[in-house]
């Protein structure tokens, strides 16, 4: 139990060590191998909780398909780029942002009337920020608390005929292993400046205000935004691609837009065309264009509907990770096995509907990071303890192996089903048997102990092979003897009649081994056989450290004392007319040997006689001969 309770008590420090190192990690951010694992889970918590409708604050204006066949080109001409503004322009919309890149010189007088189309409402330009290494931040310290944002080598910019008339916007997204976004940076970093994103600037310009960022969060309008670890906005996507109200540019043309579709609202101008824009796998939908992904960050810094994932919800990650890990181990570490596995069983199914819950209330706690924390510990230890139980069920299987060589077998089964058999000590009839050699002590003189030791082997696998095949108990072995009992572990009406058939088969069996000894032993060795029926107290003797099972009583002892009746009147045993008539008429057990008597025989210690009957093998000769009655 110590032992146990020590491997126990390390392999919980080992699992919180384990826990609290990726919580930590997860804390700061650093867990990125677990990313496409917590990437499924997200989806799988986001298919499950459905699709819902978008709030009605922001309307796309697509350049898809139809728009690249009516102009018969794509990009889209910046002529026609500044018709489609100057159609969304009068109906007063609060902000347009334009998630295309303008970096370059277009032709004609094109860019010159976009320009103008950008004086007439607030624009919000995209730009893109070009990361050359995988490694896109560094560590943050206390200093310089902006250090882990997105540090890019270099960012493609709006040209300046359009920045001059317009704000600029990074339009980057984060995506996990998969490509699915999962959040947009609300800040990025270059060698010489920090630019917001193109939904921070497209928020920013509709309500007015300037955002104040903070650790885990950003003000904005008089609300608070909370952001991830390097400021950074988690997405949740509102359904498959269309969920935002997204419209034709074609209609933006054709002087066919709707003002309830414009005004007041936030117009974002971006590509859809086939093979035309970037799009993304989504849980919702696989091509997503990326223009939805970022009305999707503008709606969320509008409405504060997005997931809560911030430094506050992360610790809550890692204490929950590290405390489901050492539960897990506690409760396999526990004795109740059935009932552990139960209880792991249910508390996995609580934390799995909690996680699903909080999500579904807009919560991202993890799902990877508790499985990374808990099931390599359990695991390990479940299997280091399947391990030491399967040792010590070997252990026990070899001990118990060789404890039953220690036990009758008749008494081996019933105390496997009878684990109380005889604690209190039980009165009732049945027949003693004591077999014993005839000089064994003086040759024990002569010979070595070796050859002492096999003849005793052999003598009492002898007995034991007779006693077993005719139901009865081998109490003990009492060095050169044996004692026998018919009656337990239940008595039985054939008890007296096995009784007697089990000595006549060791009668015979004794003087056909006796008679295969060297001559010098045969000729100095004998044996003798007491039987008697009546009651007896069968119960455990010994201490707390061990017990065996025996019969005490004077039928006990008179069976013992037939041995020297046996042996004074030279017969192979003395059974007692208590035994030969509970045996019934029926003596055929007693076979062709010779029975004499009874005749009343004084036993020593007893006061009074008993009627006693003597028999010896045929071959031997009797003094007289009557036949039982």
């Amino acid at each position: 139990m110590k032992r146990r309770a020590v491997q126990t008590l390390i392999a919980l420090a080992l699992t919180a060590v384990w826990g609290a190192a990726l919580g930590y990690g997860h804390w700061r951010a650093d867990m990125g191998f677990l990313d496409r694992a917590e990437g499924a889970f997200t989806d799988l918590r986001m298919q499950a909780r459905g699709e819902r409708a978008a709030p009605d604050l922001v309307t796309i204006i697509a350049i898809d398909d139809e728009v690249a066949r009516r102009e018969g080109s794509y990009p889209l001409a910046r002529g026609d780029l500044a018709r489609v503004v100057d159609a969304i322009s009068q109906f007063e919309p609060k902000v347009i942002a334009i998630d295309l890149l303008l970096v370059d010189h277009g032709q004609g007088a094109g860019d010159a009337s976009l320009a103008r189309a950008f004086d007439k409402r607030p624009i919000a330009l995209a730009a893109a920020a070009i990361f050359a290494s995988a490694k896109q931040s560094v560590a943050s310290t206390d200093d310089d608390p902006l250090a882990r944002l997105p540090r890019a080598d270099g960012l493609l910019l709006p040209h300046k005929l359009f920045a001059d008339h317009a704000t600029i916007g990074i339009a980057n997204v984060t995506t996990d292993q998969s490509g699915t976004p999962r959040a947009v940076p609300m800040l990025f970093r270059s060698s010489d400046r920090v630019e917001m994103s193109l939904p921070l600037r497209v928020a920013a310009l509709a309500t007015g205000s300037d955002p104040v960022i903070e650790a885990n969060r950003l003000l904005l309008g008089g609300r608070a935004i909370p952001t991830d670890i390097d400021h950074v906005l988690p997405l949740a996507f509102y359904g498959r691609r269309g969920t935002i109200r997204t419209i034709s540019a074609a209609s933006a043309l054709d002087g066919g837009l709707s003002r309830d579709a414009i005004q007041g609202r936030i117009v974002v101008i971006g590509a859809t065309v086939t093979g035309g824009g970037d799009v993304f796998a989504t849980p919702f939908e696989p091509v997503m264009p990326g223009v939805e992904i970022i009305s999707t960050a503008i709606t969320h810094l509008m409405t504060g509907d997005g997931l809560l994932r911030n430094g506050s919800v992360r610790l809550a990650d890692a204490v929950i990770s590290t405390l489901l890990a050492l539960a897990l181990v506690a409760l396999l570490a526990w004795r109740h096995g059935s009932i552990a596995l139960v209880t792991i069983t249910g508390l996995l199914l609580v934390w799995v509907a909690a996680n699903f819950a909080a999500f579904r209330h807009g919560i991202w706690l993890s799902a990877a990071l508790p499985l990374a924390a808990a099931a390599p510990p359990a695991i390990l230890f479940g299997a280091v303890q399947l391990w030491q139980n399967r040792r010590r069920a070997q252990y026990f299987a070899r001990k118990s192996d060789v404890l039953q060589q220690f036990q009758a077998p008749a008494l081996r089964r019933w105390l496997t089903r009878n684990p109380d058999f005889l604690i209190a000590p039980v009165h009732q009839n049945a027949a003693v048997v004591f077999i014993d050699l005839s000089g064994f002590t003086s040759l024990s003189e002569t010979y070595g102990p070796d050859t002492m030791r096999e003849m005793l082997k052999d003598f009492h696998a002898l007995v034991d092979t007779a006693v077993i095949a005719h139901g009865g108990v081998v109490t003990s072995f009492l060095g050169d003897g044996a004692m026998i009992l018919f009656g337990l572990p239940e008595p039985g009406p054939d008890d007296a009649a096995n009784a007697i058939k089990c000595c006549v088969e060791l009668c015979n069996r004794s003087e056909q081994w006796l008679a295969a000894q060297p001559p010098a032993i045969a000729s100095r060795t004998g044996f003798k056989i007491g039987a008697h029926f009546g009651e007896i107290v069968a119960s455990r003797l010994g201490g707390e450290s061990y017990q065996h099972i025996t019969a005490t009583g004077d039928t006990v002892n008179v069976a013992s004392r037939l041995m020297e009746v046996a042996a004074h009147y030279g017969a192979a045993f003395a059974l007692s007319d208590e035994l030969l008539r509970e045996a019934g008429p029926d003596n055929a057990a007693l076979g062709q040997g010779l029975l004499a008597g009874p005749q009343d025989t004084q036993i020593r210690g007893r006061s009074h006689t008993l009627s006693v009957w003597l028999w010896r093998n045929d071959s031997v000769g009797a003094e007289t001969e009557v036949s039982p009655g």
